[in-house]
């Protein structure tokens, strides 16, 4: 995981529709940085992110990450990034297993079981995807902030339908990377307990 890392947003302009998101944004953000999108819904969250991954154009504004564009080309951030949306990014008829080897081929065996039994989904080992609860599923999901060596999360509402002990321990882990020269961006409706992350407004 590379550290030192800088990543600056400069008066972005997002247009969704006849709406105006975004106008004028700008943050830096730095390794070890926390960082809470706040906003009402629709104030435009996701956008933001999808925005960085190229799923959506902005109408102006600049991103870089240790001074280079990378909105124009955005390969130097995407190799650096791990991003987890609302949709998770997981295949519904693959198991829990097949899922993760889909991310990472490579992983050991070893890793893999201790991520699931720390999340308390070792048992679903051979499950599809689409026989778990929702909460089962976000966690299968989010067994790649335990396995992947990226430096920069963005991460869309993690928390969601997760229980008390699970956004805990999903708390110690976004401090654990940023602690290791990480950055994480986050978006929650849900109250953090174990974080002090910078919290950034965005107004629709």
């Amino acid at each position: 995981m590379q550290s030192n890392l800088s990543l600056t947003i400069s008066d972005l302009w997002i247009e969704r529709g006849d709406r105006d998101l975004c106008k004028g944004f700008s943050l830096t953000a730095s390794s070890g940085d926390i960082i809470h999108i706040i906003g009402d819904n629709g104030a435009g969250k996701s956008s933001l992110f999808k925005t960085l991954f190229g799923l959506v154009s902005p109408v102006e504004g600049a991103v870089k990450l240790n001074g280079e564009d990378v909105l124009s080309y955005r390969e130097p951030l995407l190799k650096q990034s791990l991003y987890i949306s609302h949709a998770l990014g997981l295949k519904s008829v693959f198991t829990v297993l097949e899922n993760i080897r889909w991310y990472f081929p490579n992983v050991s065996e070893t890793d893999i079981a201790r991520v699931l039994s720390l999340l308390k989904i070792e048992d679903y080992l051979d499950v599809p995807i689409k026989a778990l609860s929702a909460g089962q599923t976000r966690r299968v999901a989010l067994a790649r902030l335990w396995l992947s060596d990226l430096s920069i999360w963005f991460l869309d509402e993690p928390f969601s339908a997760l229980d008390i002990t699970s956004i805990q321990l999903l708390e110690g882990r976004i401090r654990e990377h940023a602690e290791q020269g990480g950055i994480v961006f986050f978006t929650s409706h849900q109250p953090v307990t174990l974080l002090s992350p910078r919290r950034v407004e965005l107004t629709a």
